[in-house]
């Protein structure tokens, strides 16, 4: 057994049953947090990694999601699921290539997602969407690593809010080979259960980017897992800029106080 192969393993056992919370570190430090407030699994926020460069979500390149992920990886000992956004290609045989690629950093699992990035025509036509995860699932069995794929559907995201085309297409992404499926900002009970109940018993990840349920409420719906996206960078941008600005604006510094002792979250260099 290998450490990645261990990783994936105990990522399909976190999906078999319950329901487990997937914080989205941006980084490297990030992730070492959260691994130390004890969350069993992480995932990486396309978002987030974007704000770190200096860039919107859905622009970086290829090869700095690839070094991202590796980085991420390395800088902890439970799974990392990879925001793979649309496996940055359109063409089903170029997202296997670059699953290929991502499988190779050391993650337990990815997702791939069905937007276009185009507003007049923001969801990959149905047909084309399922053999795109197709080619991942076929990617990642033949990379002999068994990673968990995540089919997403965007059409809350983009601005096409039908729960029915959802519907229909998460549950033709679980026929397609998705171990998971994942349609994020749906933001009520009833779209949660709906979804839920259509791809059953495949697991149902749930986006919660917004107080709209708790965690205990969403286990009770049959969710099994729960991530929050780019939410927890965002929160972090907040106080970052509400501070830079008040030194920009007023000259002041009221919000140095009560600050947490970072150095205590890591273990010193050794030697």
């Amino acid at each position: 057994m290998t450490v990645q192969s261990d990783r994936v393993a105990a990522f399909h056992r976190l999906h078999s049953s319950g329901c487990f919370v997937m914080p989205n570190p941006w980084d490297a430090g990030s992730a070492r947090a959260l691994e130390q407030l004890g969350f069993h699994a992480l995932a990486t926020t396309s978002a987030g990694f974007a704000w770190t460069v200096g860039r919107v979500d859905n622009h970086v390149t290829l090869d700095q999601t690839i070094e991202h992920l590796r980085v991420v990886a390395d800088a902890v000992d439970v799974p990392v699921n990879a925001d793979f956004e649309g496996g940055f290609a359109v063409d089903p045989q170029h997202v296997s290539v670059n699953v290929k690629l991502a499988a190779a950093t050391g993650i337990a699992g990815l997702s791939i997602e069905d937007s276009t990035g185009d507003e007049a025509h923001p969801l990959h036509d149905f047909d084309l969407a399922v053999a795109r995860v197709r080619a991942a699932r076929e990617a990642i069995d033949e990379s002999g690593t068994g990673l968990v794929l995540t089919g997403r559907s965007e059409g809350f995201v983009v601005g096409r809010p039908d729960i029915d085309e959802t519907i229909r297409r998460l549950r033709a992404y679980a026929e397609a080979g998705a171990d998971c499926l994942y349609a994020p900002r749906i933001g009520t009970v009833e779209q949660v259960a709906a979804i839920i109940a259509a791809v059953s018993p495949k697991p149902v990840n749930l986006l919660i980017n917004a107080p709209f349920i708790t965690v205990a409420e969403a286990a009770a719906l049959g969710v099994r897992r729960i991530s929050v996206g780019g939410t927890l960078a965002r929160t972090a941008w907040a106080g970052f800029l509400k501070a830079a600005r008040e030194i920009a604006d007023a000259g002041t510094f009221s919000r140095f106080e009560r600050l947490p002792d970072v150095n205590a979250l890591f273990p010193a260099a050794g030697p």
